[in-house]
């Protein structure tokens, strides 16, 4: 506002009757105070232009690097009944050294001669597979033996068909030619006859003559009877091989008939063999299971069930491991505002709960008693705590993190982002704007090849 009024100002030489503007002037400490406040003053004005190193900071506990080093709990794979404890609390346990015996408590698996019966059952089985396999091999020979008999029976009545055949043109044959001493009996009986009419033969000439031809008229029926018998003959012998067909065709269908039913039982035993050896397998395996071994070296953390005769179910967490060997790591937690600016391969500041340290957070060179480390994984889903995970492994070209360090113990940690000054940081903390964006060397160098 306008000084428009005398009033408003101030006049020195009335202050000056104050005793304490007199004293003010006149003592000398008074003078050295100014002079005090005036460097206080200048330092402010230079220290606000110091540079000052952004960070963002988190909290988080000691962790392994790799899953299988962390510490884990045993479960058992069947229920059971406590038995017997083979470690206490703290002891040293290598891979496959027993941890404790359980018993059995389902009725299905109490028999102590479980495995060796069912042993035996699967070699009955298979000695039965052997026998229908050998039933099946005789039955086989036995449809070979048929189709011989019934080849060479096949052969021996079309034989007899073939000597039927040849005996019936041998007959008619005969027929023919006795007919035909029918023709020349009875011209020679005709011209006896005539002969004798006419007086040129005696009648015993022609009662020789009628003989004869009732002779020969004689064996014409004997002949045509005899063809007649040959021609049944050759009936019977084709009846015969149409019945030696059926029988043999009805003897093999009866052989494979038995063959196949073997080999059905021999199928469905061998079905019940695989079966059992499974069974019998499954018992073997599960006699293992009574006695819980760790699963590698390490160390007894806690018993997670503890007694004798207690029960416990499949799935039952037992007793607590550490592994002796492992890879430290540091996990941390960081806002979803810090997000953005973390990035895997950055450089980490880390110190731990009950390690002496001093921390300078805008001047890490400057710190006391951290330690570098380096992101090694960035987990992109958010936590129960609505923070961002965030791992970090030791950075090999720094000092080495403390061998004293136990897991789960508390760390702070700080990553290292731009360099700004004093003044630009806290007119950003007032106004509540996050860091400045922040790339790694690499990834600016690798930017830059690129354009």
């Amino acid at each position: 506002m306008l000084n428009v009024s005398n009033n408003n100002r101030i006049d020195n030489k009335k202050l000056e009757r104050f005793s304490s503007i007199q004293l003010l002037n006149k003592e000398k400490h008074y003078k050295i105070l100014n002079k005090i406040l005036l460097g206080f003053v200048l330092f402010t004005v230079l220290f606000i232009f110091l540079p000052w190193t952004q960070n963002i900071s988190g909290s988080g506990a000691v962790t392994t690097l790799k899953p299988n080093q962390r510490p884990q709990t045993i479960q058992s794979l069947i229920s059971g009944r406590i038995e017997k404890w083979y470690v206490n609390e703290g002891d040293y346990v290598k891979a496959g050294d027993t941890i404790l015996f359980i018993s059995e408590i389902k009725e299905d698996y109490l028999d102590p001669n479980l495995v060796e019966n069912t042993k035996n059952q699967m070699n009955a089985k298979e000695d039965a597979v052997a026998s229908y396999e050998g039933k099946v091999g005789a039955l086989d020979s036995q449809m070979g033996a048929i189709n011989s008999e019934r080849n060479l029976k096949s052969q021996q009545a079309k034989n007899k068909i073939r000597q039927a055949l040849l005996k019936i043109k041998s007959d008619s044959m005969d027929l023919e030619a006795i007919k035909t001493q029918i023709k020349i009996a009875n011209t020679q009986f005709k011209r006896s006859v005539q002969l004798n009419k006419e007086g040129l033969k005696p009648l015993t000439d022609v009662e020789e003559k009628r003989l004869k031809l009732q002779e020969i008229e004689a064996k014409i029926i004997t002949q045509e009877n005899k063809l007649l018998s040959s021609e049944n003959e050759l009936i019977n012998a084709r009846v015969e091989i149409s019945r030696i067909n059926a029988e043999y065709s009805e003897k093999y269908s009866k052989a494979q008939s038995d063959q196949y039913t073997a080999q059905s039982s021999k199928y469905d035993t061998k079905a019940q063999v695989n079966k059992l050896e499974n069974q019998y397998n499954n018992y073997k395996i599960r006699n293992g299971m009574y006695y819980i071994k760790a699963p590698q070296n390490g160390y007894v953390n806690r018993a997670l069930k503890s007694g004798l005769g207690e029960n416990i179910k499949e799935g039952t967490p037992i007793v607590s491991i550490m592994p002796a060997e492992y890879d430290i790591a540091v996990e941390t937690y960081i806002s979803p505002n810090d997000f953005p600016l973390i990035q895997k391969g950055e450089k980490v500041r880390v110190w731990f709960d009950g390690w002496p340290t001093i921390v300078f957070s805008g001047w890490p060179d400057l710190s006391y008693g951290t330690f570098g480390g380096k992101i090694v994984a960035v987990e992109n889903f958010i936590s129960d705590n609505g923070k961002y995970r965030v791992l970090i492994a030791p950075d090999s070209a720094e000092q080495k993190w403390p061998k004293q360090l136990s897991i789960g113990s508390g760390a702070q940690t700080m990553a290292l982002l731009d360099n700004v000054p004093i003044w630009y940081e806290i007119w950003r903390t007032l106004n509540g704007f996050p860091p400045n964006y922040y790339q790694p060397a690499k990834e600016k160098n690798k930017d830059v090849s690129e354009k």
